[in-house]
Order: structure tokens, then sequence, then C-alpha cells
């Protein structure tokens, strides 16, 4: 009997639920600034290594690395991703610290780095090798559970060197929205975006107007102008990154539903029944097959 019961024991426990089937994922996508060169003075330089209290690990908080598995997010959230070039603090770590701070019961965080350095919007374009890692990427991430709370985009810096790619901006990337959207069958996914705080050439202005124009339902626009930056004058510095990605957080925010007061009293329906959380079906369905394997081996063990 007490090997059987061992044996139950084992069973149940191998069946238990993966921590991450309530995952709350966001995408991080773009280019250097969203990879993050926070602490890193020029390409070629190392990491300065320090991270800011606001950027620290938390439990929470789990990032999909690149060999598509859920770990513990630390700085440089880029590393494995955007490898050829040197990373650091980004916006991602202050952007989900913040909103474990403000929205106490979030749940996990799930961050899944896309941004590589460099790239223009024609490289996000849908059917580009930049567009299909990152689909792939955001998809396996799915396959434990959780879903995709919204997009967080930093790009066009490399779209202010010729005219014609600034002037095509805003058709551009509003395509890659609605590309984004309709790959992950989520016509309304919340979506910030950056408004550039610097470029690489001298068609800044441009490609600034043409996302501060963007009109789409379910879109916010963080503008990063006045933002510090590197000596370069290209990458936000390290506190510019937390500034960031807490405007980022703040944005998010204004999509979830206000918090009840704590001094609220319940409010009860027709059945005079207080009401509380929306019920989660899914658990039961992940909890029924367990149900069954338990009714299984009890029914072996006794009979």
């Amino acid at each position: 009997m007490g090997c059987s019961l061992l044996l139950l024991f084992i069973l149940i426990q191998s069946c238990a639920l993966k921590p991450q089937a309530n995952t709350n994922i966001f995408i991080l996508a773009g280019q250097s600034n969203m990879a993050g060169r926070g602490g890193v003075v020029n390409d070629t330089a190392a990491w300065d290594g320090v991270v800011p209290p606001q950027c620290n690990p938390n439990p929470s908080i789990l990032r999909f690395n690149a060999h598509l598995e859920w770990v513990e997010a630390q700085e440089p959230l880029h590393q494995d991703i955007d490898t050829k070039k040197t990373n650091g603090i980004g916006p991602g770590m202050a952007f989900a610290n913040y909103i474990l701070e403000k929205r106490e019961g979030f749940g996990v965080v799930g961050l899944v780095p896309c941004a590589i350095g460099g790239t223009d919007i024609r490289e996000w374009e849908r059917g580009q090798l930049v567009y299909n890692h990152m689909m792939k990427r955001v998809k396996a991430s799915l396959n434990d559970g959780g879903s995709v709370q919204a997009l967080l985009w930093y790009q066009g810096e490399s779209d202010t060197l010729n005219l014609n790619d600034a002037q095509s901006y805003k058709r551009r990337v509003l395509k890659f929205f609605l590309d984004v959207r309709n790959d992950l069958q989520s016509p309304l996914l919340p979506i910030i975006q950056v408004a550039l705080a610097s470029g690489q050439g001298s068609y800044l202005d441009i490609v600034r107007q043409a996302q501060l124009d963007i009109d789409l339902q379910n879109l916010r626009t963080v503008d990063a102008m006045g933002l510090p930056v590197e000596p370069k004058g290209l990458h936000l510095t390290t506190q510019a990154q937390v500034k960031l990605g807490q405007m980022m957080a703040d944005s998010f925010i204004q999509f979830l539903p206000s918090p009840i007061p704590e001094h609220a009293s319940p409010t009860r329906n027709n059945r005079n029944e207080t009401l509380t959380k929306p019920h989660n079906c899914a658990s039961d369905i992940y909890m029924f097959p367990l149900l069954i394997r338990f009714v299984t081996i009890i029914s072996l063990i006794f009979l």
C-alpha cells in the first residue's frame, strides 16, 4: 500500500500545471534602443554592468530566451537575441517591475525580446527574416499557456537616413502593426509605440511626425524626445531607459480596468451572491484530465 500511495503522489506531481500557464506576455520589438544600450558607450565597448534597482530581477518576471525557454529575467534582456551588438539596459525590466508595483496581483510578466539593432522598417515587413523570427518566438512563447498582452515597439532611427524611407515610414509601420495583430489573431492587441528621441540621419522630424500622426485603435504613443542619451547622441542612457520603461508601463496600465478601492463594499448580483474575479474556465480544462487520472489510479490501487 505504501509503494502504491508513493506512486500515486509522484504521478499527480508530474501532471501539475506549469507556472507559466497564466503568463502575461509582452513582445519587445524594434531596434537598438529597445534591445537596450544603456551603460554601453559605443557598440564596441563593454556594458558597464550597472543595474538600477528598477531593473532588478523578480521571480514574477520571466524572459523567453534564445532556446525558446522561460527563465527568470535579468539584464541585459536581449543578450542572446541581438547577438551582433553589445547589449545593456533597455526599457523592458523597468516596464515589468513598474506594472507589478502599481498593480498588485497582476500575475507573472513574460517578456519576449525580439529587437535587433540597426534594423529599418522594411526588415520588419511580414515575410522578412526579422519579422518571421519575432513571430516564431512569440508563438512558441504561447505553448505553455498565457496570452499576449501588448506589443512594445521602439524603432525608426535607421529610417531617418533616407528621405524616401522617412516619407514611407507611416505606411510601412501601420502595415506592420496590422500584420502582427492579424498573425496573432488579436485584432485589438494593445500597442505601445515610442516616438523617437534620436535618429541616425537628417530626417528625424519626418519619422517622428509619422509616429505621432498614426491613428489606430488601441495604439498609444510614448514620446522619448528629451530623455538623456549616451555621448554619441543615439542611444538612451540607463536612467533614460528606466524612465521610458515606466512611461510605457503607465501607458499600458491605461488599458487595464480600474482597481476596486479597498473600502468598496462587495457588489452583489441578482441572486444575492458576492461577485468575485471572473472564473478561469481554462483551469477547469486542465484540471479535468488530472481528476480522471486520479480516479483511474485510485481504482487500480484499490480494486
